[in-house]
């Protein structure tokens, strides 16, 4: 009883804090996505530092065992892939709640992905599609969010030490 009262509390606050991402033509859509500290698109993630969505979807069918997540990023018109450590791709190991795959038709379960912004990517604005997918690439649930791609603190460090080392080999 107690675990079915903190399970709806918990759905009930994510969908407070629904961030509005688009849906993926002709393919299934989250029933939602939490991007932390973003309510409306873009939303700015910080290079050197992690983005977090949440993502709260159904299973489309029994024993849903091996769950990944495939990204890609349109920028200039091209969509390029982002492949993602197994660690965040794994959808099973990264469920909140006290959830478990494998996961059955018409359960409801949400997954923390939880990624690494490289500091090396350029400061753009880019559609990232996030894609959930069984082990016969049949889709589980996809959406699409703009994320605005800025500095972060570990950016500025990184910059600084360059300017820093060009200094030095500058009065050698």
């Amino acid at each position: 009883m107690f675990r079915s009262v903190l399970l709806t509390f918990a759905c009930l606050c994510a969908v407070a804090n629904a961030t509005n991402v688009k849906e993926c033509k002709g393919k299934p859509f989250p029933l939602d996505v939490t991007v932390h500290d973003c309510e409306e698109p873009p939303c700015v993630v910080y290079k050197g530092q992690n983005a977090v969505m949440d993502v709260q979807f159904v299973g489309d069918r029994n024993n849903l065992s091996n769950i990944t997540t495939k990204v890609t990023a349109k920028v200039f018109g091209m969509n390029l892939p982002y492949d993602l450590p197994e660690e965040v791709s794994n959808v099973c190991d990264n469920l909140l709640y006290g959830a478990m795959c494998p996961i059955d038709k018409d359960e409801d379960v949400t997954y923390r992905f939880n990624f690494f912004v490289d500091p090396v990517f350029p400061e753009i604005t880019a559609d990232v599609t996030v894609t959930l997918t069984d082990t016969q690439d049949n889709i589980i649930s996809c959406f699409v969010c703009s994320c605005k791609i800025r500095k972060g603190p570990t950016s500025l460090l990184l910059d600084a030490s360059d300017q820093e080392n060009d200094t030095v080999e500058g009065e050698a």
